[in-house]
């Protein structure tokens, strides 16, 4: 019988990536559509991440896919959308 994949994976974190509501912060606007983790932070709902937004500093509330590990062994989230 097969092993569970579970058993399989090598990262020792076992996170798996999840869609997630979140601050980004961009100071330089919103052009790009990857961050590294430590741009990010995530909240359990859209309301908590629309609050904990700051646009004019540079903290915009979005919709975020990750942490997935790059290629370089960096974390990144990915942007889904924008909510402000």
């Amino acid at each position: 019988m097969a092993e569970a994949i579970s058993t399989l994976v090598s990262d020792p974190e076992g996170q798996l990536v999840q869609t997630s509501w979140a601050v980004i912060y961009t100071p330089a606007g919103k052009r790009r559509s990857r961050f590294p983790e430590n741009c990010v932070t995530t909240y359990l709902s859209e309301a908590e991440a629309r609050a904990a937004a700051r646009p004019q500093d540079g903290y915009h509330a979005a919709v975020a896919h990750g942490p997935s590990r790059s290629s370089e062994g960096f974390r990144l989230y990915y942007l889904v959308r924008w909510l402000d």
